[in-house]
């Protein structure tokens, strides 16, 4: 492990550049404010029922709406200024849309390029039919509200990019191009942020080997206000000297937090966006339907590739899931029928064998059906976030949960590693298959790191098909209830500062840094129906004082969770993997949880098949392992 800070790119400075709230406006902060405040209403008045509440779709309302709208907007018409913002929009979209010279070739850009022309023959590219749109501009509000629009769409891709680079996460290159054009800048491929890709052991390599570890740094760390400081020795800990790190700022993040939310809340931008989704849907309809004998024609001229020979990443199921149910009933019976007479759990003190277990269940595994175990999630899960929970108990039972699908538990997790195993044989036979299966840490205890990298190593878990993600469960609130832990902070803590040890002393944590290798990222999970009373501000108390039993909002987790992470991508910028953090924003969730979704990752909530960067990494991998790489899937594959 080697930090050199005085290596990094200048374009690119590894500090958290500050803002003040002085220095934001108050009409954002105010409007973020309301925005907060009508999710609140919203959330409390959800199931409330009334008689005479008139349909949003009213057609009166929807006409007036519409005569209004087109006044204002024949008013803006007649306008002079609106004549000469008009024609200095016209320019500045035709100068936009002409393809520049120096336009590099990418995998974001299928367009060929002048000195490309040997290597992508024009040929190669089938002639489709295209569509020509033209005439005055009409998205639906007037230019000056467009000109509102589109800056503030542009500071949020700004402030994305910004938060995506300090963590050293994957920002889209076509995104990147055109901010840079936006601020008359030439984008160069050197000033792009990557992960850093730890590769897939070669054949006959031991992925289990400790060798090579780093040697101890001998850092000495601290977590302050939620976030792990790291300093060279005692003295600097003791003067509160901490490295050169971008450590971030909570009245920064409270400050873009308030921007992106007060852009939630601006109705033309709202319009704008979703007619333009509109019309970039119904633009592809056409393409389908214009070019749609052309792409079947082309696509059966490519051979050995169809759906089973192309390369499919599962990027969201968990480790507990990755199995099918018949899979599961079946090891559930082998496993009975060949060691019924095993101690398998301890409850009050008490030894009990397999048998056992299934005699107090009062059950015989000979009789369960896919359907009596009933660890499938149909249509009665959705929005029950409790009974999705109970699928992982098969037959409804946790005793089987814990002997089967726990990696903590009398048997040393030997079921769970032994399922998972056949799994991944299953998928390195049919070659063209990967998957990223989450492993859940809780921080309830700072020993929960060494147990599961001691469970993977024990029972030799790697598979070349296979990437980890860790998900941590937003379940303070219980830990707290319970007095398992005095506060927030001591939850981080017990996540976070076992990985920030392993990272400064490598040598006294060999398991953990060994298995720190095949972690790709981090995933936050609970029930996204919740909604939290308390507004996430830098006014907001810190980790060491949140003692109520109450649970912190969504944005609180994440921005503490986001903000470790950026630190320890940072220290670990050499030599070793780096980690990721990912949110889960779906369409229950309240409207911060996709304003941070959308600071952390390139991702759309509840789409299936789902692509992010996490799925680009293990094309990556095969590809430096000398592998040909197609076009990655995603299908769902849970119980």
């Amino acid at each position: 492990l080697q930090l050199e800070g005085s290596n990094l790119s200048p374009e690119i400075p590894r500090l958290f550049k500050k803002m003040s709230m002085n220095d934001a406006d108050e009409r954002v902060r105010l409007m973020a404010e309301k925005v907060y405040a009508s999710a609140l209403k919203k959330e409390d008045n959800k199931d409330a029922l009334s008689l005479f509440t008139v349909p949003e779709d009213c057609p009166i309302g929807l006409h007036e709406d519409r005569e209004r709208a087109l006044q204002k907007e024949l008013a803006e018409e007649q306008s002079e200024k609106s004549v000469k913002r008009r024609k200095n929009f016209l320019q500045k979209r035709s100068v936009s849309l002409q393809l520049p010279d120096d336009w590099i070739r990418s995998a974001a850009s299928p367009v060929p390029t002048p000195g490309t022309s040997d290597l992508f023959p024009l040929e190669l590219f089938p002639e489709f039919q295209r569509v020509t749109i033209s005439g005055d501009y009409c998205a639906g509000i007037t230019v000056g509200e467009y000109e509102k629009a589109a800056k503030d769409l542009l500071h949020a891709l700004r402030i994305r990019e910004k938060y995506s680079k300090l963590a050293y996460h994957r920002f889209p290159r076509t995104a990147a191009r055109f901010l840079r054009d936006a601020d008359n800048v030439k984008w160069s491929e050197e000033d792009e942020v990557l992960p850093n890709i730890w590769p897939s052991p070669q054949e006959g390599e031991d992925p289990f080997s400790m060798e090579g570890i780093p040697e101890n740094l001998n850092f000495e760390l601290k977590m302050k206000d939620g976030i792990v400081h790291v300093y060279t020795d005692a003295e600097a800990l003791k003067q509160d000297r901490p490295l050169n790190l971008p450590y971030p700022d909570l009245e920064t993040f409270a400050i873009d937090l308030s921007h992106v939310l007060a852009m939630i809340a601006d109705g033309p931008t709202k319009t704008y966006c979703h007619r333009r989704l509109k019309f970039l849907a119904s633009k592809f309809y056409l393409h389908e339907m214009l070019n749609e004998m052309a792409e079947l024609k082309e696509l059966k001229s490519v051979p050995h590739r169809d759906f089973y020979n192309v390369r499919k990443v599962d990027t969201h199921i968990h480790a507990a899931a990755c199995m099918n149910q018949k899979h599961l009933l079946k090891f559930i019976q082998t496993t009975y029928h060949t060691e019924a007479d095993r101690v398998v759990l301890e409850k009050g003190g008490q030894k009990i064998t397999l048998k056992q277990v299934f005699d107090n269940l009062h059950m015989d595994p000979y009789d369960l059906t896919v359907d009596s175990l009933d660890v499938h999630a149909g249509r009665q899960t959705f929005h029950r976030f409790d009974k999705f929970n109970s699928k992982y108990n098969p037959v409804g039972a946790s005793e089987l949960r814990e002997i089967y699908l726990k990696t903590d538990n009398y048997i040393k997790g030997e079921y769970f590693a032994r399922l998972i195993k056949e799994v991944a044989a299953e998928l390195e036979e049919s070659t063209y298959q990967f998957t990223e299966p989450r492993l859940s840490i809780y921080g309830r205890s700072a020993s929960e790191w060494e147990s599961l990298a001691t469970w993977f190593i024990q029972h030799k878990v790697h598979s070349p098909n296979m990437r980890w993600m860790i998900q941590v469960p937003r379940i303070y609130d219980i830990f707290r209830s319970k007095k398992l832990i005095p506060n927030f902070a001591k939850m981080l803590e017990n996540i976070f500062l076992p990985l920030f040890e392993a990272t400064v002393n490598p040598q006294k944590h060999k398991s953990l840094q060994l298995f720190l290798k095949y972690v790709t990222g981090f995933d936050s999970v609970d029930d996204e129906s919740k909604h939290s009373d308390h507004m996430f501000s830098y006014k907001s108390p810190k980790p060491e004082e949140w003692t109520t039993d109450d649970n912190p909002p969504y944005t609180y987790y994440l921005f503490h969770m986001y903000a470790n992470i950026m630190v320890l991508n940072n220290l670990r910028k050499r030599g070793t993997p780096w980690t990721e953090s990912q949110s889960i924003a779906g369409q229950i969730s309240p409207s911060d949880s996709h304003v941070f979704g959308l600071w952390e990752e390139a991702r759309v909530p509840g789409e299936n098949p789902r692509m992010t960067g996490r799925t680009c990494k293990l094309h990556a991998e095969r590809s430096q392992a000398g592998k040909p790489t197609q076009d990655l899937l995603a299908p769902r594959q849970q119980l």
